[in-house]
């Protein structure tokens, strides 16, 4: 058996890639499981944090050059690798900024892939067939390589392995419409060469992965007629020169046209196989999919359809399939078990059809909802234990009657008057005990009342939404209307909850949420309940903003100076940014919403496309709100709002760097905002100045830290400390 898991984007890919061309020239392992390498077809490498969906480092060539095969991690030293214009060894570090300043090595012949291995050198695949590994490689870049292919022989795909502590370099190349396989040694260097032969005029292998067992590689080929085909490559041989490679056909894909034109293959676990942009049926017409089959029943397991077409791009590391389509890069999590032809062919012992439902919904709960994992991890954890101890079996006997109170209360719910509701779900809220089933069971109520809530105008339980929403157990992966819905009823207290209890909030809801906020008046606010911890203390609208210094002369950071100025700012200053006449340009009410906005968590790079959709006016107050709190944070002693949610300073200023990514060009034309964007200025130079002054006393404190601690004299003594 096999699952595909909920997908994320992982990355946009890059504009103007034309429909052959993803614009990614390869994913590499990383440090870790949860790292990977992105390679772009043009000047970027990028490591991404995969549970993150963030980049932490980027690298670019300079204009005019390019990285011609994917940068892979050195698994001894820690150092990237990779290869500009073909003949270039560029390496490098985390610490490492400027691409353009790390070492590089020009080799004597061009270069086809790098490959890494986790306890051994690098591999260097030349694109004559030559191999190298890295270290010997720098210590003579200019030595001469020789060419192993025959003229026109194209190398078509390349992998590595390691056996007993020796690594073994397997690639295919293609010549004339025939089919070649090389086998590499490095000790001893040793060579060998298989002709893979050929299916027939137009038909040629798209598609190749490869596993080593038992001393023994099996390579996989996917052709463009459908047909997958096993090859078994001995390491050891018993004839020399070239061989023939029997091979036999594995499985026929269902593929309607007769023949793949950008499809990949990748081997999974137990007798499993991922194949992108080969259909899963011939009934599904130009659609891609991602598909993962059963090798031993020749069945299929999962499938994904993937928007937007793929590239025939396929990678497959730590549990975790990787496919360019459209315009992202999408991560889907999989699961293989071991198989068996009960569960291949659907005959696995089971009950009724509403208590399996509920009794899958209730074991996979636990990782569906622990945002510090994957979602695969812990049922494939489960699932591979095949021993129910005692323990075990009251917790199957306490899911089971959970399963009864849940659906017991949906029963109850079902037609019944606004406070009836009410009155049902208060003693489940209250008896039942916080647990992963009981964070399923509140899902599934929540999702019929959203339901019933879009189907009936006229029915909309605020005080039980809002009670579901304070348990802290819901997510918006679990009911994705829920928020949507309180922004259509104009509900604000409990979009507010939603955006303080909902971890997984996508960024174009939030956006949603930001603009109706922004849209709302403060006169229709005033009836409205709001939670206002985070301004509690905040200053109202129209009311002057009181200046506290915390230190430091706000007026001293926008001179060249070094002379301290201990005078306070005068009132007439108003080309100071800490001005005294600024306002907050919102009521109190609404400076709590966009509070939980700007608390709320994001990816920039999905967060900018949707900024966009504001208007002019609404960037203009939003920018104003937080200039003001700026200014208030920046002149309170503590630099910090008062309020138990209040905003920091951080994420102050990094909405004020979003909204002018976003929206420059329509701030600098519009005039109500030429103030507003000087005085924001004088805030970039303001905190500019402040983190240079705190350089300047960086070798003070580094002394202080090295002085050693002396022995007590005494209770009390007065000694001089000397830095210089």
């Amino acid at each position: 058996m096999a699952a595909l898991y909920e997908g994320f984007t992982l990355c946009g890919l890059a504009a103007g890639q034309s429909r052959e061309n993803s614009g990614l020239l390869g994913i590499e392992p990383g440090r870790d499981t949860d790292h990977v390498i992105v390679t772009g077809a043009g000047r970027t490498v990028t490591v991404y944090k995969v549970s993150d969906q963030k980049p932490l480092g980027s690298w670019a060539a300079k204009q005019g050059q390019a990285v011609t095969c994917p940068a892979v991690l050195h698994g001894q030293t820690g150092e990237y690798v990779a290869v500009q214009d073909s003949k270039v060894l560029r390496i490098w570090r985390d610490e490492d900024i400027n691409f353009e300043k790390v070492f590089k090595a020009t080799l004597s012949a061009a270069v086809s892939r790098i490959h890494a291995l986790p306890s051994s050198e690098p591999l260097v695949l030349f694109q004559r067939g030559a191999v190298r590994q890295l270290d010997a490689l720098l210590a003579a870049p200019q030595q001469a390589v020789e060419e192993v292919l025959s003229e026109e022989e194209v190398i078509r795909w390349s992998s590595c392995f390691l056996e007993a502590e020796q690594p073994l370099l397997l690639f295919s190349t293609e010549k004339s419409g025939e089919c070649f396989l090389y086998l590499q040694k490095l000790s001893p260097n040793v060579l060998h060469k298989y002709n893979i032969g050929s299916e027939g005029k137009g038909v040629c292998p798209i598609g190749f992965t490869a596993t080593l067992e038992n001393k023994c590689i099996t390579l996989m080929c996917l052709y463009s007629n459908g047909c997958v085909y096993k090859l078994l490559v001995s390491l050891h041989p018993s004839a020399e020169g070239e061989q023939h490679l029997p091979k036999s056909l594995l499985m026929k894909l269902p593929v309607s046209e007769g023949v793949l034109h950008r499809a990949a293959i990748a081997c999974l676990e137990e007798g499993h196989i991922a194949i992108v942009g080969a259909p899963p049926s011939a009934s599904t017409g130009d659609r891609d999919f991602l598909c993962i089959w059963n090798t031993n029943f020749q069945t299929l397991q999962a499938s994904k359809e993937l928007p937007g077409g793929a590239y025939g791009q396929l990678w497959c590391n730590a549990g975790k399939l990787y496919v360019t389509h459209g315009k992202v890069l999408t991560v889907l999590p999989y699961r293989c078990e071991k198989s068996s032809l009960a569960a291949a062919l659907g005959k696995l012992k089971q009950t009724s059809t509403q208590e399996i439902h509920f009794s899958l919904a209730v074991t996979l709960s636990p990782s569906v909802l622990n945002w510090n994992s994957f979602p695969h991890e812990e049922p494939a954890l489960q699932l591979r234990t095949g021993m129910r101890t005692r323990s075990r079996r009251r917790s199957l006997k306490s899911q089971a009657t959970l399963a009864t109170s849940v659906n017991q209360v949906l029963e109850d719910i079902m037609g019944v008057s606004r406070e009836e509701v009410e009155e049902v779900l208060e003693p489940f809220l209250s008896c039942t005990p916080v647990s992963p089933q009981f964070q399923l069971g509140l899902a599934h109520i929540a999702v019929e009342l959203l339901k019933r809530s879009q189907a009936d105008p006229g029915f909309y339980p605020q005080s039980v939404l809002a009670r579901l929403a304070q348990t802290g157990r819901l997510s918006h992966s679990s009911c994705p209307g829920f928020l949507m819905l309180a922004l259509e009823k104009r509900d604000y207290f409990l979009a507010q909850l939603c955006l303080q209890h909902f971890p997984d909030i996508p960024e174009a809801v939030t956006c949603a949420c930001l603009k109706a906020f922004l849209s709302v008046a403060d006169a229709d606010l005033v009836q409205v309940s709001v939670d206002l911890e985070g301004v509690s203390l905040m200053d109202g609208p129209g009311q002057s903003l009181e200046v506290v210094q915390n230190g430091f002369s706000p007026v001293l950071l926008e001179e060249d100076s070094c002379d301290v100025q201990l005078t306070p700012p005068k009132l007439d200053q108003s080309s100071s940014w800490t001005d005294v006449s600024l306002t907050c340009p919102v009521g109190l009410k609404k400076s709590a919403l966009l509070n939980e906005i700007i608390r709320s968590s994001y990816s920039e790079s999905f967060l900018l496309p949707h900024l966009k959709d504001l208007s002019a006016q609404q960037v203009i107050l939003f920018l104003q709100y937080l200039q003001y709190l700026y200014v208030r944070s920046s002149g309170d002693v503590y630099t910090q709002l008062p309020g138990l949610r209040a905003p920091t300073m951080t994420q102050i200023m990094d909405w004020v760097s979003l909204l002018l990514d976003a929206h420059f060009a329509v701030l600098v034309m519009a005039p109500e905002a030429k103030e507003l964007l000087a005085q924001l200025h004088r805030f970039v130079r303001s905190q500019v100045r402040l983190y240079s002054e705190l350089g300047k006393i960086q070798g003070t404190l580094q002394e202080l830290s090295k002085i050693k601690k002396e022995q007590e004299i005494g209770l009390y003594s007065i000694e001089v400390i000397e830095l210089f």
